[in-house]
């Protein structure tokens, strides 16, 4: 708990911040940077098998009124100083549940979950030449397992409880922000059920466009439009906390993705700026104003916020599947580290450089610009002298030449290139990684003193909304964020001999899991294999895959 600083009657702003590992509930001064109380809670995942990630709803929903309740108790009396709330959440995660017991029908799908491989391909069958960019004019995204409206529509043919609530209307579909936000005002007692643009931006169902729901993305998927939240603005009183909850009646009036609000906490409302936050992913936004940018270089098109009534600014974004949990690879799988934050810093400084060695941690597929669901991990250049000092630094610099591979993609889309990078998260604790990035990527990284600003966003966006008045970011004596900056020591032919090589150890991580299903699934056999019962389900789906295999090899 950070101390509490005496700030007489000054109006404080909450935030709720539900990260893929951590939930936290935190306060801020209106117009400062730093949070005067926070109290965090881990979340303890559940991988019931390989690929697979999910949590359970009940317990973010738990953690997240416990951390309030601490920070209450903290504050004593200044918390009746809490004028409004925001939320900031991990996207992409699905929940779905009963609107009458307030029940969630399965356990969340969080948005790094790999299980929807069937139902990417069930669509890809749909469309000519299989073709993964096939729906970007309109959602501005690629057909990709990392999108909530395949998790929404495996939970709907697998789960049987999600379709008998379909049937009997009483199902509600929402990301993380949705499930909290319709908790705290009330629930089974007339919560709201909404959503901000940001976080529907996400789900591959809103129209990148008009910002509604979108009826042929619906039904390519199947899925009824009553189970749906309300899109509103990120920044807009939403409800206020329900009766008997901690904070009643206070409003809340701010919702944004976690990479959004990170971007908002920049400060980068200017055309051109962009932000990279390193976490257990790897994410980098670039602000492209009021104008939609559609990528043809492997990057997704999102909203980046919408303030009120206030026309909506756009991004280009290249998410990076792997960061920080290829360190957490390295400690828990290899025992080549025990400490995340001291050893990756300290042991891959042992070493000058990786000795050639290339470690492409794509543990789960390649995002952006790839897209690629067939690619697995790989570690090549290896010889005789290669230690785990020189993997371990292969790994800090993957993570680098992942987000070079981001920038050079949003060059060619922009056709401007990045003058400096605002970078945030807590990997950038790790001044090595910082160094490693600007000398990779040839620009000067700028990065925040606050490591994981991603909460500030979302208490300007909530002390910003009409009706609150709590935080105005044009005035001049709000706070910025203090920021140290990292220079390039490369030559730009070393870092392009080296990229080269990155390059060709990629090239080398593609194909390692078969991408024929596609060819001869369809969605009368997807339903076929939902109705089959588990015990049969693996045996059935091993025999098409040999069957689809068979096909494509006689079709050569």
């Amino acid at each position: 708990m950070s101390e509490l600083q005496d700030n007489g009657r000054e109006a404080l702003v909450g935030v709720v911040d539900a990260s893929t590992r951590t939930v936290k509930f935190c306060v801020f001064v209106s117009q400062h940077v730093k949070e005067i109380a926070e109290h965090a809670v881990d979340l303890e995942p559940i991988t019931p098998q390989e690929g697979w990630s999910e949590q359970d709803p009940l317990k973010i929903l738990a953690a997240v009124k416990g951390c309030i309740q601490k920070v209450i108790k903290s504050l004593g009396p200044k918390a009746n100083n809490i004028v409004t709330i925001g939320i900031t959440n991990q996207r992409e995660t699905t929940i779905v549940w009963d609107k009458t017991t307030g029940n969630p029908l399965y356990n969340a799908l969080v948005w790094n979950d790999i299980r929807t491989d069937a139902t990417v391909d069930v669509i890809l069958a749909k469309v000519p030449e299989n073709n993964k960019n096939h729906f970007k004019q309109i959602c501005g995204l690629p057909v990709s397992p990392y999108f909530s409206a395949f998790k929404l529509k495996w939970l709907m043919h697998h789960v049987p409880a999600v379709r008998k609530a379909i049937k009997e209307k009483k199902c509600l579909f929402g990301t993380v922000d949705t499930w909290l936000l319709w908790n705290l005002t009330g629930g089974i007692n007339g919560g709201k059920h909404v959503t901000d643009v940001t976080n529907a931006s996400r789900t591959f169902l809103m129209n990148i466009e008009t910002l509604h729901w979108d009826p042929f993305l619906l039904n390519t998927f199947k899925i009824p439009p009553e189970i749906l939240p309300e899109i509103r603005s990120s920044s807009e009183i939403y409800g206020r906390v329900f009766k008997g909850l901690p904070l009643e009646d206070v409003p809340i009036s701010g919702i944004l993705g976690n990479q959004q609000s990170a971007l908002i906490g920049q400060s980068c409302f200017k055309e051109g700026q962009a932000k990279n936050t390193y976490r257990s992913g790897c994410f980098l936004l670039y602000n492209t104003g009021t104008t939609r940018v559609q990528s043809s270089h492997g990057l997704v098109t999102t909203v980046a916020y919408k303030f009120g009534d206030s026309p909506a600014i756009y991004a280009l974004e290249g998410s990076v599947a792997v960061a920080g949990a290829a360190m957490n690879w390295l400690r828990d799988n290899m025992g080549f580290i025990k400490n995340i934050s001291e050893d990756t810093e300290s042991l891959a400084k042992e070493v000058f450089s990786t000795g050639d060695v290339y470690f492409v941690p794509a543990f789960k597929g390649l995002y952006a610009p790839y897209w690629r669901k067939d690619a697995r991990g790989i570690i090549c250049g290896l010889t005789a002298f290669s230690t785990k000092q020189h993997i371990i630094r292969a790994a800090l610099e993957a993570v680098c030449f992942q987000t070079r591979d981001i920038l050079e993609a949003m060059n060619k889309d922009c056709g401007i290139s990045l003058t400096k990078l605002h970078v945030d998260g807590i990997m950038t604790t790790n001044n090595l990684l910082m160094q490693l990035q600007a000398d990779i990527s040839g620009i000067p990284v700028i990065r925040a003193h606050s490591h994981d600003i991603t909460a500030l966003g979302a208490a300007i966006a909530a002390g910003s909304a009409r009706g609150i008045d709590a935080w105005d970011v044009n005035a001049e004596e709000r706070e910025l964020v203090p920021h140290d900056t990292f220079l390039p020591t490369s030559t730009e032919n070393e870092r392009d001999a080296r990229y080269t090589k990155w390059k060709m150890a990629v090239q080398r991580s593609l194909g390692w899991v078969s991408p024929k299903k596609s060819a001869v699934m369809t969605e009368e056999r997807y339903q076929m294999l939902a109705s089959i019962p588990g015990s049969l389900y693996a045996i059935v789906s091993f025999a098409l895959l040999v069957l689809s295999q068979h096909l494509a090899t006689s079709q050569q």
